[in-house]
């Protein structure tokens, strides 16, 4: 039985998974095992820092890479730095749709969870 990471990592709910999985269908690059999600954060938004995702085929040397439920996720070293332990989440809901990360990492996040302070 393989060893499962529980901390030092970045994790994804199942719905979320689903999601980057429809995503990665309608973009068409599915089927393509070199392509991942990359997550990160940068500065910016009205808490100082800001989360940013996108589909990625090319690691970068400084790069950490991560495995949850069968999604393969990397992100820059620094980024890590604040992204350490998060979940990568979505909601559906009536209250707020689209993608959000669960960051225990952060001290303060703006009214809209676009953007956060450590």
């Amino acid at each position: 039985m393989a060893e499962v990471a529980t901390e030092n990592s970045i994790f994804i709910s199942d719905k979320a998974k689903a999601k980057v999985i429809n995503l990665m269908t309608d973009a068409g690059i599915a089927d393509d095992p070199s392509y991942f999600l990359r997550v990160g954060v940068v500065g910016g938004g009205c808490s100082g820092l800001s989360y940013k995702m996108d589909f990625d085929n090319e690691v970068k040397p400084m790069d950490q890479v991560f495995e949850d439920k069968g999604i393969k996720m990397v992100c820059d070293l620094k980024s890590f730095l604040y992204l350490v332990n998060t979940e990568l989440e979505f909601s559906d809901g009536l209250n707020g749709k689209g993608f959000f990360f669960n960051n225990p990492n952060a001290s303060r996040s703006c009214g809209c969870g676009e953007s956060f302070s450590v």
